[in-house]
């Protein structure tokens, strides 16, 4: 991926702990990140051509933001990011994530919406239903 498009790769502790116990080195070209605050990953994850993720939270943030999203996963309990959104669920299949990674730079990009009531306004719905029950 690397050799197509700068990578930016917040590492997450334990992956860190476990890429540091293996014999596997990264490309020196990826630019390693200690872990970053939420809204300073949702910068970054804003300015991505795509990300790569295993995250359900990261399928959910990247559909909001219209960015092209590859999950390495074989499943997700959010379907909804694979159904409307930029999110393509791949498998754990490597093929598939780099086969994948070069379409969606070739173009073939997932158009997506922000799914119904993702307007943050869910709080306000919430207590006009609490509201009712209290009645």
């Amino acid at each position: 991926m690397s050799e197509k498009t700068k990578v930016v790769f917040p590492i997450h502790p334990r992956t860190k702990k476990s890429l540091q116990n293996s014999n596997k080195k990264l490309r020196e070209d990826i630019i390693l990140l200690e872990p970053l605050p939420y809204l300073d990953f949702l910068g970054l994850m804003s300015k991505a051509k795509v990300v790569v993720t295993d995250s359900g939270g990261i399928q959910e943030e990247t559909t909001y933001l219209g960015v092209q999203c590859i999950t390495v996963r074989d499943n997700t309990e959010r379907p909804i990011t694979v159904e409307s959104g930029t999110n393509h669920l791949v498998g754990t299949d490597l093929e598939k994530v780099i086969t994948t990674f070069h379409e969606i730079l070739n173009g073939r990009i997932k158009k997506g919406r922000i799914p119904t009531k993702w307007d943050g306004k869910s709080g306000e719905r919430i207590v006009r239903i609490i509201h009712k029950f209290l009645k």
